[in-house]
């Protein structure tokens, strides 16, 4: 999934200098690992997140990113959007998403938990469906979706008895995440996240919690440690983008699933989203800049 960002300068010592502070290999996760070896939520989420933000450094340094431009990201999304938006460091973001992966990892081995996507219905009256199984409703993503996290037997229900007029798709996740079963998570990130010196964002950032602009750097951290345990309001966040008059979004990579959840929900409003998966969809980018 990296091989072909290193192929711009710098960006293999970027993810070599990352590789140091995490003390996980991404260089060699990033271009020779196998698809379930990076599907361990201990490695995908620094591999995520530094893959984000090796794309976002290209598109900056060729002058495609406006300084107003605001930035935002879904659940682990939100440590390079953070990064982005000045609140730490790059470094830090990566570290960060490092020690997150690792112990959501830990926290799913501690019982038989999962998540399931409930496609359709009415937001509501799925959430409240939810609530009666002892489900969370972990991701609200807008666009007729919403993800249900809790016990691995109350997910199989909810497969095989959906609510009418659902469909639900269980998903293949080690565990439950965004809900309570991630509590010992939160405790190690917050351990971590105090050793972060933080920034205030110098561009509009805004928050899955209730998407919202946030303009304090440790309001942000905090927000990104207590979002282990809470749900992503991503519908929200889209809500949040319209009201600043977004028009136009750029999804970085590794990129597709919110670019697909903005064009169904923001049909009309969002006229140009752009969904970056390799460098060549950088040049296309910049090739249409330069038309208009």
């Amino acid at each position: 999934m990296c091989t072909p960002w290193l192929e711009f300068d710098g960006a293999r010592e970027r993810l070599v200098s990352w590789s140091d502070r995490t003390g996980l290999d991404l260089v060699r996760l990033g271009t020779e690992a196998d698809a379930d070896e990076i599907q361990d939520t201990a490695i995908a989420q620094p591999l995520i997140v530094a893959l984000s933000l090796l794309a976002f450094e290209q598109l900056e340094a060729q002058g495609l990113v406006p300084a107003d431009a605001p930035v935002a990201g879904h659940s682990v999304g939100e440590l390079a959007a953070a990064a982005i938006a000045g609140v730490f460091t790059a470094s830090d973001a990566v570290a960060l998403a490092a020690v997150r992966g690792a112990e959501m990892a830990k926290a799913c081995e501690a019982e038989p938990t999962s998540m399931a996507a409930v496609m359709l219905g009415e937001p509501e009256a799925v959430v409240a469906w939810l609530t009666e199984h002892g489900l969370t409703p972990a991701n609200r993503n807008g666009a007729g979706q919403i993800v249900a996290s809790g016990a691995a037997d109350a997910i199989q229900k909810i497969v095989a008895e959906p609510l009418a007029g659902t469909k639900v798709r269980a998903l293949k996740v080690a565990g439950a995440f965004h809900t309570k079963y991630m509590a010992s998570a939160e405790a190690a990130v917050r351990e971590h996240a105090g050793e972060i010196t933080t920034a205030d964002p110098v561009r509009p950032l805004l928050s899955n919690a209730d998407g919202a602009v946030v303009t304090s750097g440790a309001e942000y951290l905090e927000r990104l440690v207590t979002q282990v345990t809470s749900p992503v309001r991503w519908d929200l966040t889209m809500d949040g983008l319209v009201s600043l008059g977004v028009t136009r979004t750029v999804e970085l990579p590794p990129a597709g699933t919110l670019t697909g959840l903005v064009k169904r929900q923001l049909k009309g409003t969002v006229t140009s989203p752009i969904a970056l998966k390799t460098p060549a969809d950088v040049a296309k980018l910049s090739e249409q800049e330069d038309t208009e």
